[in-house]
C-alpha cells in the first residue's frame, strides 16, 4: 500500500500535469453556419421528410458501433428533385466519443438553424455536417470562406514567419491529399520565430480525389493572406477541406500517430490506457527520462543543422538566377514534351488554331491525344524572349501554385524550337476587353472588382507566400489573363527575378518592362523589388476603374495622362470622374476607394507605397481607413506639385459592402461567398 505523504504527492504531480498540459479548445463550440439560396422546402413536403429521414441517419450511422471513420455520406429520396444528400466529417485526431456527441448535436442544430433552405452546411470545432439537393459526393467546393483568425500578431521577422507557416502546410497538404477513402487528414509542428512552436492541421472531406483535395488545400494555403497575414493563429474552412495554424497546440497528440486501419476503431484521446501494470508504469518512467535527456540534444542538433542549411540555401539562391544553366530544365523530365506531340495537338501549328501573336512569338490552341486542350507559347527565332527569360520561365512557373497565376504544363526545348506549354484560358488577356470600347460592357463593376482583388492575392502570393520571392517587374493588362468564368491569372514570367527570404531590393542595369507600368526608381536607377510590382499593380487598377490605358489616356484635348488626371480629381473631390462610363451600375463608394488604393500604390517615393499584404487588406475591408496618397509619379507638370491632399482623410462607409464579420474574445472571424 502506498503511504499517505506519497499518495498525495502523487496526486499533487497528476492535478499539475493536467493544468499545464496544453488542451485542444472545446469541440463544442458553433464556428459558423450557412442557410443555401438554391430553393426552399414546405416543413410536410417530400424534401422537408427526406431530410429528416437523412438527419437521423447521420445519427444513426455516427453511433453505431461498427462504423467508427469519422466520415459519412448519405442520400434519402427516390425522384431526383427530392433528393437529398449529407455529408458528416469529424475531425481527424477526435475520438469516437467526441465525434458522436459533436454529431448528435449538429444534426438538429442545422435544422433549427435553416428550416427552410434545400442546402446548408455547419461547423464545429470537432466536426462539420452539410446537406444538398445537388450531388455533393466527390465534388470539390470551395464556393464559401469561412476564416477565423487570432488577433495576436506576428510583429517582427514577418517575412520569416510567414516562410516557415508556407513551408508547414505544404508539407501537410502532400500528406493530406494522399490519405485514404475515410480519411484525408493531417497534422504537423516546426519551430517558428523566437523558438516557438508553430502547429498546423489540414484536412478533405474523404470522397475528394488526392487531386481534387490538394487543389482545394492550395487554395484554402492561398486565403491565408487575405484573412489571417501577421496573425499568429488562423483557419480558412471551405466546404470541402480546410486548414488551421496556430502557435499553441490545438490538436490531440495521438494525431501525430499513423491512422488505424479498417475496421479497427480510433480511440478517443481523452481514454486513459488499458494495461496500468506495474512494468508498464516502469517504462514509461524510463521513456519521460529518456525524452528529457533527448530533447535538448535533438532540438541543439536539428538548430545547428537548420542554420547550416539556411547559410548554404542563401548562399545558392543569392546567385543570378537568370545564370541557370540549360541543362537544368532538360533534366525537368516530368515537364518535357516531345514536338511531335505538340505538332500534332497544334495540327503543325496551322494558322486556323493561332491565339494571338506579339513580339515573343506566336501562340496556338492545341489539343493532346487525351483531349486535354492546351495553349503553346511558339517562341520565335528573333523572339525579345530569349534564352534566360525562356529558362527564367520554365524554372519558376512550373513551381507556382496559385488560383490567380497562369498553369505552366511543361515546354519543349527540342531541335530550334522553343515552346512552352500552359492551361487554356479561354476568354484571352484583360486588354482586350478593358480598353475595347464594346468589350468592356462585359465588365460590369463586380466582375472588376473580382479582377483587381485576384491580382492582388497573386502577386501577394508571389511576393510573401510562395516558396520562392518573386518579383514579376512586368505586370500590365495583356500579361493578365481571364478564364472561362473572368477570373484573373498573371502570366508572362520571361522577366521576373528571384529574390532571398530576406531581401528587399535589387539592381539591374538591364530595365525591361513596359513602360508607364515601371516605378521610377526602376526606370532611372534599374532599383526593383516588390514596391516596383505595387506601382505597377496601381496603374494597373486605374486602367481597370477608368477603362483607358495609361499610354494613351485622353482628356479631352489636354495632354494631361492617366496618373495626374486620377491625382487631380482625387485632390478635388471628384474621383467619379475617373471611371468609366459604361459603370452605370455598381458601388461609387467601393470605386471611389479602390482610386485611392491605386493612388497610394503609384506614389513616386518606393517607402510609401503600401505592400500588398497591405493592399488586399485595403481591398477587401471596407472597414479600414485608407492614409492620405501623395503625388505619383510621373505626372505631367501642368499639375499642381503639392504632396497631399488639402482635405482630411476620406471615411469610406459600408453602405455596399454586404459581407459579415463576427468577433469573440481571442479569435476574429468572416464569411465570404464566392461564384459558384
Amino acid at each position: 500500500m502506498i503511504d499517505p505523504p506519497r499518495s498525495a504527492v502523487l496526486l499533487l504531480l497528476l492535478l499539475l500535469a493536467l493544468a499545464t498540459a496544453p488542451t485542444p479548445a472545446h469541440g463544442s463550440e458553433l464556428l459558423y453556419h450557412f442557410c443555401g439560396t438554391t430553393g426552399n422546402f414546405t416543413a410536410n413536403g417530400t424534401y422537408g421528410a427526406n431530410l429528416n429521414t437523412l438527419l437521423t441517419s447521420v445519427v444513426a450511422a455516427a453511433n453505431a458501433t461498427d462504423v467508427d471513420y469519422g466520415f459519412y455520406n448519405l442520400s434519402a429520396g427516390g425522384s431526383p428533385d427530392e433528393t437529398v444528400n449529407a455529408i458528416a466529417l469529424c475531425r481527424g485526431d477526435v475520438g469516437v466519443a467526441d465525434c458522436r456527441s459533436c454529431l448528435n448535436d449538429s444534426a438538429p442544430e442545422i435544422a433549427r438553424q435553416c428550416p427552410g433552405q434545400k442546402e446548408a452546411i455547419i461547423a464545429y470545432d470537432y466536426c462539420m455536417l452539410r446537406y444538398s439537393n445537388r450531388s455533393i459526393f466527390g465534388a470539390r467546393d470551395i464556393s464559401r470562406a469561412f476564416y477565423r483568425w487570432n488577433n495576436k500578431i506576428v510583429t517582427n521577422n514577418v517575412d520569416q514567419f510567414n516562410q516557415v507557416l508556407r513551408n508547414l502546410t505544404d508539407g501537410l497538404v502532400h500528406r493530406a491529399a494522399s490519405g485514404n477513402s475515410t480519411r484525408k487528414f493531417a497534422v504537423g509542428n516546426t519551430t517558428a520565430l523566437n523558438f516557438k512552436t508553430l502547429y498546423g492541421l489540414v484536412q478533405c472531406t474523404p470522397d475528394l480525389s488526392q487531386q481534387d483535395c490538394n487543389s482545394c488545400l492550395v487554395e484554402a494555403i492561398s486565403r491565408i493572406p487575405e484573412c489571417c497575414n501577421q496573425k499568429q493563429g488562423g483557419r480558412v474552412i471551405f466546404p470541402s477541406c480546410n486548414i488551421r495554424f496556430a502557435v499553441y497546440t490545438f490538436f490531440y497528440a495521438s494525431a501525430y500517430e499513423s491512422p488505424p486501419s479498417p475496421p479497427q476503431s480510433p480511440v478517443s484521446p481523452l481514454s486513459p490506457p488499458t494495461n496500468n501494470t506495474s512494468t508498464k508504469g516502469k517504462d514509461t518512467n524510463s521513456g519521460h527520462i529518456a525524452l528529457i535527456i533527448t530533447i535538448p540534444t535533438v532540438g541543439l542538433a536539428l538548430l545547428i543543422a537548420g542554420i547550416l542549411c539556411i547559410c548554404l540555401r542563401s548562399r545558392r539562391m543569392k546567385k543570378n538566377f537568370e545564370a541557370v544553366p540549360i541543362d537544368e530544365i532538360k533534366n525537368a523530365e516530368s515537364l518535357q514534351y516531345d514536338l511531335n506531340t505538340i505538332r500534332a495537338a497544334t495540327n503543325d501549328f496551322s494558322d486556323t488554331n493561332k491565339l494571338g501573336q506579339g513580339g515573343f512569338g506566336t501562340v496556338y490552341k492545341g489539343t493532346l491525344a487525351n483531349g486535354q486542350v492546351i495553349a503553346v507559347k511558339r517562341l520565335s527565332a528573333d523572339s525579345r524572349q530569349g534564352d534566360q527569360e525562356f529558362k527564367n520561365e520554365v524554372l519558376l512557373v512550373a513551381r507556382l501554385q496559385h488560383r490567380n497565376l497562369v498553369r505552366l504544363l511543361g515546354f519543349c526545348l527540342e531541335r530550334r524550337e522553343r515552346l512552352l506549354i500552359y492551361e487554356i484560358v479561354p476568354n484571352s488577356s484583360l486588354d482586350h476587353f478593358i480598353f475595347d470600347s464594346v468589350r468592356r460592357r462585359q465588365l460590369d463593376w463586380e466582375r472588376r472588382q473580382k479582377i483587381i482583388g485576384g491580382i492582388a492575392r497573386g502577386l501577394l502570393y508571389l511576393h510573401e507566400d510562395s516558396r520562392l520571392r518573386i518579383i514579376h517587374r512586368d505586370l500590365k493588362a495583356s500579361n493578365i489573363l481571364l478564364d472561362a468564368e473572368m477570373n484573373p491569372k498573371i502570366s508572362d514570367f520571361g522577366t521576373a527575378r528571384l529574390f532571398v527570404v530576406d531581401q528587399t531590393q535589387d539592381a539591374t542595369s538591364r530595365v525591361v518592362g513596359t513602360y508607364g507600368y515601371m516605378a521610377p526608381e526602376y526606370v532611372m536607377h534599374g532599383l526593383f523589388s516588390v514596391k516596383s510590382d505595387t506601382f505597377s499593380f496601381g496603374v494597373l487598377l486605374l486602367e481597370i476603374i477608368s477603362g483607358q490605358k495609361i499610354s494613351r489616356f485622353r482628356n479631352g484635348d489636354t495632354t494631361e495622362d492617366l496618373l495626374g488626371y486620377a491625382w487631380r480629381s482625387w485632390r478635388e473631390g471628384t474621383p467619379s470622374n475617373l471611371i468609366d462610363p459604361s459603370l452605370a451600375n455598381g458601388c461609387r463608394t467601393e470605386m471611389s476607394r479602390c482610386i485611392q488604393v491605386g493612388l497610394l500604390c503609384v506614389q513616386e517615393v518606393e517607402a510609401d507605397r503600401p505592400n500588398m499584404g497591405a493592399v488586399v487588406l485595403m481591398l477587401s475591408s471596407h472597414s479600414t481607413t485608407l492614409p492620405l496618397p501623395s503625388r505619383p509619379a510621373f505626372i505631367l507638370p501642368s499639375i499642381p506639385q503639392s504632396n497631399t491632399a488639402p482635405r482630411a482623410a476620406v471615411t469610406h462607409s459600408n453602405t455596399c459592402e454586404d459581407g459579415q464579420t463576427q468577433e469573440s474574445v481571442n479569435e476574429a472571424s468572416m464569411t465570404k461567398p464566392y461564384p459558384r
